[in-house]
């Protein structure tokens, strides 16, 4: 049988925990963090965040946070 590449998912979405892990800040500051993202981007409160959005908005490059996040 063929062994195929184990392809590593890909995370589109990012949460507090994530932003918290990487900041050193609280889970609370985070979430405060995203509020402030979703303003930006004119989103609803219960609306999801993704990585790409986080990053234009705190200036980190993607490809960092998206190591992070593996």
């Amino acid at each position: 049988m063929p062994k195929f590449p184990e392809m590593s998912p890909r995370r589109i979405v990012i949460y507090p925990k994530d932003i918290a892990m990487m900041t050193g800040r609280t889970e609370r500051t985070a979430r405060r963090i995203l509020a402030q993202v979703r303003k930006a981007y004119g989103k609803k409160s219960r609306d999801f965040v993704t990585v790409s959005e986080f990053c234009s908005f705190a200036g980190f490059a993607e490809d960092e946070v998206l190591e992070m996040l593996r």
